[in-house]
């Protein structure tokens, strides 16, 4: 079965089940600073998890776009991705355990869909603790379906719970698939067993954590569920392997095309072709993005970076030596995907492009990389009359890298551990043990973060409801209309960031903002308002939407069903600003204070951003 067989087969069930298909949403996350990417298919739709009613329905499902940056470093095994595809569906207090559960089994073993092998399955269920009691009712289910005792896992908090620091939460149960020889299933499932390969992810939402720390019942109760695509396609068609499936296949065969090396060749060669294809494929998702991320030092843009020089890396040890070979893998990952999402072949120029620029760059860094072991072992290789890389030259004592060094090799200037080790046995530096365990202590604080943007802790943007982010979030939609005033209907958001404190807004314009400009901006959004408009919410289909002209960031990630906000007189007259948005907003303009400029500067080529805040 191809991925997008299998992926249409998930739509096609749940749809069968009265779920609403929504499309995925983009993989920059709007107005949530707590995160870098989208990491899960609940990430957007943590406001109606949270009590906002949905335009549409109670039952969604959806096949999500999904980057986690915390395990770049363990990309290469069989099953770690960077970029993956989420199948999930939701019950925003419609359905709840037994209807999800059984859902579940169906899809799973039932010949009409999946056809799973019922022997190959096992499951966890929350064990329970001092918080919530044992999960009995998920057990019990599992029972009736036929699931033996001994593959049902009880397992803490830390296996079968799903929560934030405070707000919804509640366990969870998952299910695992046997990807071993079918002669050597285990009678019971041990879930430290890395043949048992977790597949879907069902979480009920049945809690609320309290500020002080209690958990009380929901009253609206939800179902959150998740799988891999990458994990289900390799277990349908018998793969102990996620990278022999369609979804990286093609990818591999270029990469043994332009490298003359065969996957399965060694374990070395095997590995590095892995994180190429893992790489590059991520990177082109990230840069296709109708939010026009570029390599960077910073945020989205670093982790590009990171990815396009770490496959470029180990297109050396692979022994690629032509020029721009990361952009022909990029036209494969656009190929394979250009059905299940349009961004890709509307912007794969663009994003060659990009891979072409930072290739170029990486050669250009790896060169200054180069003097900077220069100045760390205090020899001046200008003087040679060749390349340093021509003219490696033993040194008579023994210099020793310190761990801050290989650090600032590694995040400066992208040199990879195996890099630099590469480096420094042809130029006689010695790198002790010791130096590198402090290396890997940086490292491992530098991941944290990462991870901890990965996790989503949720704390701000739509999440979060407090009245400073619905001032703001208003503010928004008040901008947009006084910059398309001001500077031109040719003006268009791409994208905005807002936290408690401040509004971040990004916009199409390919100048610098003139102060008067600026002043006229600020104007128009305080004029609006002192005269208290109403903020006025309609629920319509987005075809109607589209014929009122109301704006929207990117219409393609709506459904069929949209929230449209109007700011507007209540007594009638000109509408000031008409947008689709999922909110939340406030009643009146009359609530949001002053509105204050902050700055305005470039975000990126022919993309302004202004930062403002209200008093």
């Amino acid at each position: 079965m191809t991925a997008n067989e299998l992926r249409q087969k998930f739509l096609k069930f749940f749809e069968s089940k009265g779920h609403i298909i929504i499309p995925s949403a983009s993989l920059v996350p709007e107005n949530d600073p707590s995160v870098l990417f989208t990491t899960a298919g609940m990430h957007p739709l943590v406001p109606y998890l949270m009590g906002e009613k949905y335009p549409g329905g109670s039952r969604l499902a959806n096949a999500q776009k999904c980057v986690r940056t915390g395990d770049i470093d363990e990309v290469g095994d069989t099953y770690h991705h960077t970029f993956f595809e989420m199948l999930g569906n939701w019950s925003l207090g419609d359905y709840f355990k037994e209807e999800s559960i059984k859902m579940s089994w169906e899809f799973l073993i039932s010949e009409e869909w999946l056809g799973l092998d019922k022997n190959r399955i096992a499951v966890s269920v929350f064990a329970g603790d001092d918080d919530a009691p044992f999960d009995e009712e998920s057990y019990a289910i599992w029972k009736k379906l036929g699931i033996s005792e001994k593959r049902i896992a009880k397992l803490p908090k830390k296996n079968n719970w799903w929560g934030m620091e405070k707000g919804p939460c509640g366990p969870d149960t998952e299910i695992f698939y046997w990807a071993g020889n079918s002669n050597e299933i285990p009678e019971s499932f041990n879930d430290d067993d890395v043949l048992w390969v977790e597949i879907w992810n069902n979480v009920f939402m049945q809690y609320n954590k309290t500020e002080e720390g209690k958990y009380e019942p929901l009253v609206q109760k939800n179902v959150d569920t998740g799988m891999g695509l990458e994990r289900i396609v390799s277990a349908v068609n018998g793969f102990d392997d996620n990278y022999k499936t369609d979804l990286f296949f093609p990818i591999i065969e270029k990469i043994e095309e332009i490298s003359g090396k065969k996957y399965g060749e060694s374990k070395e060669i095997t590995k590095s072709i892995r994180i190429i294809a893992d790489h590059i494929k991520a990177a082109t998702f990230i840069m296709a993005d109708d939010k026009d991320i570029s390599p960077s030092n910073l945020g989205q843009g670093y982790v590009v970076r990171r990815l396009i020089r770490r496959a470029i890396r180990h297109g050396k040890i692979l022994g690629i030596e032509s020029d721009s070979w990361t952009k022909e893998i990029a036209k494969i990952v656009a190929f394979k995907y250009k059905n299940a999402y349009s961004e890709l072949p509307r912007n794969i120029d663009k994003v060659v492009n990009k891979f072409e620029e930072e290739e170029n760059k990486f050669r250009k860094t790896l060169e200054k990389g180069l003097k900077e072991f220069d100045k760390i072992v205090r020899i001046n290789f200008s003087e040679l009359e060749k390349p340093f890389s021509d003219n490696i030259r033993p040194f008579q004592e023994t210099y020793k890298l310190s761990g801050e060094e290989i650090f600032n090799l590694y995040t400066t200037y992208g040199f990879p551990l195996e890099l630099i080790e590469e480096e420094s046995k042809d130029r006689n530096i010695e790198i002790q043990k010791r130096e590198l365990e402090k290396f890997n202590e940086l490292l491992k604080k530098h991941q944290e973060l990462s991870r901890t943007a990965s996790a989503g802790m949720f704390k701000g943007g739509l999440a979060d409801s407090s009245e400073e982010t619905k001032r703001l979030h208003t503010a928004a939609h008040l901008l947009l209309a006084a910059l398309r005033k001001v500077l031109g209907d040719h003006l268009f958001q791409k994208g905005s960031n807002i936290t408690q404190e401040r509004l971040r807004f990004d916009f199409s314009y390919p100048e610098k903002m003139t102060d008067e400009q600026k002043k006229q901006v600020e104007d128009l959004v305080n004029e609006a308002i002192q005269k208290d408009y109403e903020v006025k919410c309609e629920e319509m289909s987005l075809e109607e939407a589209t014929k009122q002209n109301a704006m929207g960031v990117f219409k393609s990630k709506y459904g069929e069903q949209v929230k449209v906000y109007t700011i507007a007189s209540p007594l009638g007259g000109e509408i000031f600003s008409k947008e689709i948005c999922g909110g939340p907003h406030v009643s009146n303009t009359g609530e949001l204070g002053k509105f204050k400029i902050q700055k305005e500067e470039s975000s990126s080529a022919g993309v302004r951003r202004i930062k403002a805040i209200l008093k």
